[in-house]
């Protein structure tokens, strides 16, 4: 399994980013992916998942109704659309898999648990 995080950079508050996640090494039709992201000086926390079960979509509280997940199964890539960012996302943001789907993306929101494959980070850095 690999996972190549892109889209990072830097934006102003206020602006967007679209992340995205492309897959290999396994076949795309029963997997958790999600978004994990860790700040200077903070633990590691999840952001935002989607499952291939059902296309469910979960986020944190403190992202929800800015940031949007999706998935386009023929490019084998899962999205994190970004926007109103706030300094306060600034972060290497992760994307890490749960393959074949068994710890859920319950796991991503409520920090319970760790998705067994993970990419490299990506930087994003939101300037006020």
């Amino acid at each position: 399994v690999q996972l190549q995080a892109s889209g990072g950079g830097l934006a102003q508050a206020g602006g967007s980013l679209r992340l995205s996640c492309a897959a290999s090494g396994f076949t795309f039709d029963d997997y958790a992916i999600g978004w994990f992201r860790q700040a200077p000086g903070k633990e590691r926390e999840g952001v935002s998942c989607i499952s291939s079960r059902d296309g469910s979509t979960y986020y944190v509280d403190s992202v929800k109704g800015r940031f949007t997940i999706s998935s386009d199964n023929a490019k084998k890539t899962v999205h994190l659309q970004m926007n109103s960012l706030k300094p306060e996302d600034t972060a290497v943001y992760y994307c890490a898999a749960d393959i074949p789907e068994t710890l859920g993306c319950i796991v991503v929101v409520t920090n319970l648990g760790d998705f067994g494959s993970w990419g490299q980070g990506t930087q994003v850095t939101v300037s006020s």
